[in-house]
């Protein structure tokens, strides 16, 4: 039987930069810096279907107007890449990133913030690919660049921080992801407060941590403190508000309390639909879940479809998905 698992979410980043001087359209160029915008406060909604045309249509501006090699190229490249990556179309994000990163190391030097930025977000793609040692190096690189340039405390290091962490504990490397996690949350606590968003995910990915160590009891304040949190700052139609229903309906699986984990789970996998797509390899893990808590509970008729589905979702995406594991 296949295991529950619970999702990891790390954090990636859109770049919403303005119109560079010189642009050799400044109607254009205003109007490709609105759409950005928009694509930055829909990613931030976890909207990211409605973002993706606009994303499309600001990199096709630009692209048409600018030099390829531009700066604000760069950010199109990136955006688009970030939308595609969070509807689980990983080839097609691939490229974008790396051609981002090559015109911004070429632009500002390997060292730059900006530059970290990419290689978190190729990094990540790769963890979540399954791709570890090619993450582990990116995701170091731009943890130290960040930690160079704002130093150990600021919020700005934690993308990467906790990222190192996930690829650790998707690799069993408990020992050395927990620091780094409880760093993350330590940094983000102190600089943002208690109840920022933020929080959730480094919340969500510790819990995780802990279960797969079978720390069930150090665990579940974690993840109920993270539903209730994204529930009041995110709202209950977010992915990162689905992930905790899904994180928490995993730990009480974990327990052999079905009746708790049921509902929570069948409620994450609306949210997921919904904010990601039916095709989305989230969904997929979702199903798998799913199916393995009504065959736990000998709902095996109901079981079937689920996995059914699922498996043509991970043949559809070529095998691949976000879960850990």
């Amino acid at each position: 039987m296949k295991a529950v698992k619970m999702l990891l979410r790390v954090a990636v980043t859109a770049l919403a930069l303005g119109v560079s001087v010189g642009a050799p359209s400044y109607a254009q160029q205003d109007e490709a810096s609105r759409l950005d915008q928009e694509v930055v406060g829909l990613y931030q909604a976890g909207k990211y279907a409605a973002a993706l045309p606009l994303a499309q249509q600001s990199l096709a501006i630009r692209e048409k107007a600018l030099d390829p090699d531009h700066a604000d190229v760069a950010t199109s490249l990136n955006n688009l890449a970030l939308l595609y990556y969070n509807q689980g179309r990983y080839a097609d994000a691939e490229p974008l990133y790396k051609r981002s990163l090559a015109i911004r190391e070429k632009e500002l030097g390997p060292d730059d913030a900006v530059v970290a930025s990419l290689l978190n977000n190729l990094g990540e793609l790769y963890r979540t690919q399954g791709r570890y040692a090619e993450a582990e190096p990116l995701l170091k690189r731009s943890m130290a660049i960040r930690e160079s340039t704002f130093g150990p405390d600021h919020p700005d290091i934690v993308p990467s921080l906790s990222n190192l962490a996930a690829l650790y504990d998707n690799q069993g490397r408990y020992a050395e992801a927990e620091p780094l996690f409880k760093r993350s949350l330590a940094v983000l606590e102190k600089a943002l407060g208690p109840d920022h968003p933020d929080i959730i995910i480094v919340l969500n990915n510790l819990a995780d941590l802990y279960q797969n160590q079978g720390r069930y009891a150090e665990a579940e304040p974690l993840l109920k403190r993270s539903l209730a949190l994204g529930e009041k700052t995110l709202g209950p139609d977010h992915p990162d508000f689905a992930q905790s229903l899904n994180n928490l309906s995993a730990l009480y699986h974990a327990q052999g309390r079905y009746a708790e984990a049921e509902p929570l789970l069948e409620r994450s996998l609306v949210v997921f639909e919904k904010a990601l797509g039916p095709d989305h390899p989230d969904v997929a893990t979702l199903l798998d879940n799913l199916a393995v808590l009504y065959q736990a509970r000998g709902r095996y008729a109901d079981a079937e479809p689920l996995l059914k589905r699922s498996l043509a979702i991970r043949e559809k995406a070529g095998g691949l998905g976000s879960g850990p594991r």
